[in-house]
């Protein structure tokens, strides 16, 4: 549920823009709400869980996150609905530590717990690719708004399965909760999200977004420092130092940036300049998703017991980056087999390659007790990255297709407007503002490019460690679904 609710949406936003008058700058928010709320607090969702105990918690989760889940169903206005999957993400960051601790504490054998962390990461891998096509599908027979209520169907059969099943044999422990940690990262992350997002309505210059990334920095600088004052700190400056850890961290934002991104300008053109319906465009994205799926579980979690991690990761960060580099060859009447199919093999090859040895080297060799936030952090980063790029890249797209606008001289109305009004331009506006709207995420994907590349420089200088053990990589599988 968790896994799936960050994609099911994404093939159903286009509908949901219309329906509840979105603006194109903040379209985003659909996404970056959940995703932000998520990664944010993820950490603090560890602590929570040993503090009010494993099944407590995952039970307080599948009721939070099915009541809000119902709330954006209901949706009226495009911050009800921004605030709905906010809550969501939060209730989902005490839902995944919750189900990952009671899976660790449940599974004491070896055999059986490399058996349920090898389901557990293929129902999780799965769960995108399936969140993609069961998007479109409702998207297209019912409406946007079950993409939300779909999440109470599931979360009332958790519920019943875990009252019945689960026994949470881990006591609990007594644990002391970083708030002012929790407060500045959250907060400084919040305030640079924002800072993107009003750069693309407002401006880079605007004094608002100014404010709001001096107020990042500041916050940020500050969370670094507290965590290095106190004595159980929300992240154990431990766990960033080692250079093999931090090399991890550092890929996997980076590489979420740019993919998280690109998700959405691609649904956006696929639907709204090629015209693929919910269900097709669902199903365009499947390629990709089993690419990354066969590649991870196929040929990287083969090789990483032959080879050094940076042998993997360089190869797949050079073969995303190319990938994304064929995506900014897309035209408004290009063919998906042409411009859009070979990238995202490409993508899905990449990624496959990378995303095992990351999980894999960033939990390798850390003590018991730092485990689980090892592991929150890398999915913190994966999912804060996601966040930032989303609307880093968002803000890049409307940025340049409105300076393409300009430069062409082309219709006022032209200019991706709120999408109520699209029916009312002439067939030369609807020509010209695809053509904008394609050059904007051309120019995005080209940013996209640049992370990918940096990310595998960062990788190749930092990891150094040598071939991992089965065990490492089964351990990686777990912590990385």
């Amino acid at each position: 549920m968790i896994v799936l609710d960050i994609t099911v949406v994404t093939i159903a936003l286009p509908s949901a823009q219309r329906d509840l008058h979105i603006a194109p700058a903040d379209k985003q928010w659909v996404m970056t709400a959940y995703t932000l709320a998520f990664g944010g607090l993820l950490l603090l969702g560890g602590k929570i869980v040993d503090f009010v105990g494993r099944k407590n918690t995952l039970l307080i989760g599948l009721i939070g996150f099915a009541a809000a889940s119902a709330l954006g169903g209901a949706s009226v206005s495009g911050g009800m609905l921004f605030g709905a999957r906010a809550v969501q993400g939060c209730f989902g960051a005490i839902l995944a530590p919750a189900a990952l601790s009671l899976l660790t504490t449940t599974f004491t054998d070896p055999d059986e717990r490399a058996k349920a962390f090898g389901v557990f990461g293929a129902i999780a891998g799965a769960g995108s690719a399936i969140g993609l096509i069961l998007g479109g599908v409702i998207t297209n027979y019912l409406t946007w708004r079950w993409t939300m209520y779909v999440n109470v169907i599931i979360a009332v059969v958790a519920v019943i399965g875990a009252v019945v099943f689960v026994v949470d044999r881990a006591p609990r422990r007594r644990v002391e909760i970083d708030y002012g940690g929790t407060i500045l990262g959250c907060g400084g992350l919040l305030a640079l999200v924002y800072g993107f997002t009003k750069a693309a309505s407002d401006g880079w210059g605007n004094s608002l977004t100014l404010i709001l990334f001096a107020v990042a920095v500041l916050a940020l600088i500050g969370f670094a420092v507290l965590q290095g004052r106190l004595s159980a700190p929300l992240l154990p400056p431990r766990i960033v130092v080692d250079r093999n850890r931090a090399g991890s961290f550092s890929l996997m934002a980076l590489a979420a940036l740019s993919m998280f991104g690109v998700f959405l300008f691609l649904t956006y053109y696929l639907q709204g300049v090629k015209g693929y319906s919910a269900l097709r465009t669902g199903f365009a994205f499947l390629p990709m998703s089993v690419t990354l799926i066969i590649t991870s579980i196929g040929i990287a979690a083969r090789l990483l017991t032959k080879l050094s991690p940076r042998l993997l990761l360089i190869p797949g960060m050079l073969l995303a980056a190319g990938g994304m580099a064929w995506m900014t060859q897309i035209t408004v009447g290009g063919s998906y087999a042409a411009e859009v199919l070979p990238a995202e093999i490409l993508l899905g090859l990449g990624f496959g390659l990378t995303f095992m040895p990351v999980f894999a080297v960033a939990t390798a060799g850390v003590a018991p007790q730092d485990a689980g936030v090892t592991s929150a952090t890398l999915n913190t980063a994966q999912q804060v990255g996601g966040s930032i790029g989303t609307a880093l890249l968002n803000t890049i797209a409307v940025s340049a297709s409105g300076a393409y606008i300009t430069a062409h001289a082309l219709p006022p109305s032209a200019v991706a407007s709120n999408p109520a009004t699209a029916r009312t331009l002439t067939p030369v506006q609807l020509l010209a503002e695809a053509q904008a709207q394609v050059h904007g995420y051309t120019i995005a994907t080209w940013a996209a490019v640049g992370s990918l590349l940096l990310a595998g420089v960062i990788g190749g200088v930092l990891i150094n460690s040598g071939p991992m053990s089965q065990e490492t990589i089964q351990a990686g599988m777990g912590g990385g679904a």
